[in-house]
């Protein structure tokens, strides 16, 4: 437990993000207060005061004001707080120096090493991960959650014309827009991104119906989880866990997601972790 309001925070995102979605799962998980600031996806001038461009973007202040940067620095930072008090939280984040690096298009991107890594010391790990796989076990589907499973969303609630504009309605619907901007964004970004989701499921290798390669990734995961545990962190969700139900949550309320529910055997993880984060939530 943390003494009250010795960590402030404040989330920069958009509703619909994935990646948002992902920080926001963990930080109800933990029970940590924060700010939401919604970000104008087109101007984004709420984020002007950061040469850092996507989101989201987490401001913590812990005696000193901090901005972390992508969702799963920003998770296991925050998570190597809460365990270790021996490093303040500017030092913490000191441990995940972005890189960068050029994609195979050749762009120009910063990556984080060890994002995947809780910098906790020998003792703290063993009280976190009392067997040594399961720390493997959490990075592997952590990072199959952020390489994989979230290039999955977009061809998939974008698969259709109509599917297209469903989720533009209700991205204008959860989104900071104008009336104006909103009309246009709905109309002109649902057909943008019908024929931007069909390059990407090119550059990803998806099958034709893209619904197979979702409908394939989530059983994968419940496999892994298996029958004998409630989570694959056990009793209580891990890391993993809730990268995985933040990604998949965006799709609530779409097509995509009620197919995903009837034709594969995740309902019934999904409703534990819906319970458990409503339980130790906020």
């Amino acid at each position: 437990q943390l003494p009250a309001g010795s960590l402030q925070l404040t989330l920069y995102q958009y509703k619909t993000c994935p990646f948002c979605s992902k920080v926001r799962a963990f930080l109800d998980y933990h029970g940590l207060p924060y700010e939401i600031v919604e970000v104008n996806p087109i101007m984004r001038k709420e984020i002007k005061f950061s040469s850092y461009r996507k989101v989201p973007i987490l401001l913590a202040n812990a005696g000193s004001p901090l901005q972390l940067n992508d969702s799963s620095v920003i998770i296991s930072a925050i998570k190597t707080y809460l365990i270790s008090r021996r490093n303040s939280l500017e030092e913490i984040v000191s441990f995940y120096p972005p890189v960068k690096t050029i994609t195979e298009q050749g762009k120009e991107v910063l990556e984080y090493e060890n994002k995947y890594w809780l910098m906790l010391d020998e003792k703290e790990t063993k009280r976190v991960y009392p067997v040594k796989e399961a720390r493997v076990e959490e990075m592997k589907w952590r990072k199959w959650a952020d390489d994989w499973l979230v290039h999955l969303i977009s061809p998939n609630v974008y698969r259709t014309p109509k599917e297209a504009l469903a989720s533009f309605d209700y991205i204008v619907r959860e989104g900071k827009f104008g009336t104006l901007e909103g009309l246009f964004a709905k109309y002109v970004g649902a057909v943008a991104m019908f024929f931007v989701s069909k390059r990407l499921k090119k550059r990803h290798q998806l099958r034709d119906d893209v619904r197979e390669d979702l409908y394939e990734a989530v059983n994968e995961w419940v496999k892994a989880v298996g029958k004998n545990r409630l989570f694959m962190g056990g009793n209580q969700p891990n890391l993993a866990d809730l990268a995985v139900y933040g990604v998949l949550r965006v799709m609530e309320g779409l097509e995509a997601f009620d197919d995903m529910m009837v034709h594969t055997n995740i309902q019934p993880w999904y409703q534990r972790m819906e319970e458990v984060i409503q339980k130790t939530g906020v």
